[in-house]
């Protein structure tokens, strides 16, 4: 089924290479609602994993920002993910910047991005959820939240708070955005003080629905050092289930793009950023806080790098673009392959094996 897939991408790619990228963007997700199954999908017993107290058929996710809106949740599952990451979700729907606001560089397999969290709003993507919730579909589920671009900075965490009283109950974990470079003035949220008041508010939130959900940071490829320790530090000291590493880059330059285009730069290019700040964290936290990788994954070997340096769960988004939805099944076989090669009998023995 993945030479189908392979075999069909590759016939389609040349089509969607000549439409605008956010128009291939939405005629793929309406293609890809109707995939069918893939005939090998049962994951082998050696890919299961447990993360934040959630078991996993396979480490393998769908990053956010591919179905904003969940829009294809059925079709996640069917293609092989083992979890998938709706969003951001803005608590009202809102439209994002202007077009263009998104970019292909094909040199560079890489793609730039200035969206600005579209998205339907809270109320019409949590009826989706509820309805795959219903269908007991046995793929994960997470949400990436976000605030409303008008939401004062006083505010913000309450826009959190609302989203998580409406979504809590149709997801398995969550997911808090402060590192998008595209919403002005989120990624100061990252500081610590200001990451404990929103964290704070949603566990308040929570607790006043009785719904309980792992939490989890989004963080940006772009701080330096010491204040990805300090997130680490207030991360632990708050109690968070994970990090997920990372958001888009700002930075292109630093990572061999030379573009005039402004907007979060994701592929390739950002693989080796992505995995060293995977690597800081897993080593601030002494291993101890569940790390979702994700940034310039396109093969196994992209993805078991990841998991080497810290990464207990994976994810993909910009090789989606240029690989096709094949990428799924290639990547979930390699990695068994690379398992057997060093001698793993498990997923979990291998996280952060570079680091030991």
């Amino acid at each position: 089924m993945a030479a189908f897939y392979d075999l069909a991408y590759s016939m389609f790619r040349p089509l969607l290479f000549r439409l605008d990228a956010e128009r291939a963007h939405r005629l793929t997700l309406a293609m890809v609602r109707h995939a069918p199954r893939f005939a090998s999908h049962h994951d082998s017993p050696e890919l299961q994993t447990t993360a934040f107290g959630l078991t996993f058929s396979n480490p393998l996710g769908l990053a956010a920002g591919l179905d904003k809106d969940g829009l294809a949740l059925a079709a996640w599952e069917r293609l092989g993910f083992g979890f998938a990451e709706i969003g951001t979700i803005t608590p009202r729907p809102q439209l994002g910047n202007g077009r263009p606001r998104i970019w292909r560089i094909p040199k560079h397999h890489a793609l730039i991005n200035r969206m600005g969290f579209p998205s339907d709003g809270m109320v019409q993507v949590a009826s989706r959820l509820r309805q795959a919730r219903a269908q007991t579909m046995g793929m994960r589920i997470a949400i990436n939240l976000g605030p409303n671009r008008e939401t004062p900075s006083e505010r913000l965490a309450e826009d959190y708070a609302e989203l998580v009283r409406q979504m809590a109950e149709f997801c398995d974990f969550i997911v808090v955005n402060l590192s998008s470079p595209n919403t002005p003035g989120l990624r100061e949220f990252q500081a610590p003080e200001r990451m404990r008041t929103v964290v704070e508010r949603i566990k308040h939130a929570c607790a006043e629905i009785g719904v309980i959900r792992p939490l989890l940071i989004k963080v940006a490829p772009d701080l330096e050092a010491v204040k990805l320790g300090e997130i680490c530090a207030a991360a632990t000291e708050l109690g968070l289930a994970g990090i997920v590493a990372t958001n888009t880059s700002l930075d292109h330059a630093a990572l061999g793009v030379v573009s005039h285009l402004k907007g979060g730069l994701s592929g390739t290019p950002l693989k080796l950023r992505s995995r060293e700040v995977i690597a800081s964290i897993h080593r601030f936290t002494r291993g101890r806080i569940p790390i979702v990788g994700v940034g310039g994954i396109a093969s196994a070997e992209d993805a078991y790098g990841h998991i080497r340096a810290g990464a207990s769960l994976i994810e993909l988004y910009t090789g989606l673009i240029y690989h096709g939805p094949g990428l799924v099944w290639q990547i979930r076989s390699g990695l068994l392959d690379l398992l057997t090669r060093d001698g793993f009998r498990s997923f979990s023995q291998a996280v952060g094996c570079a680091a030991a």
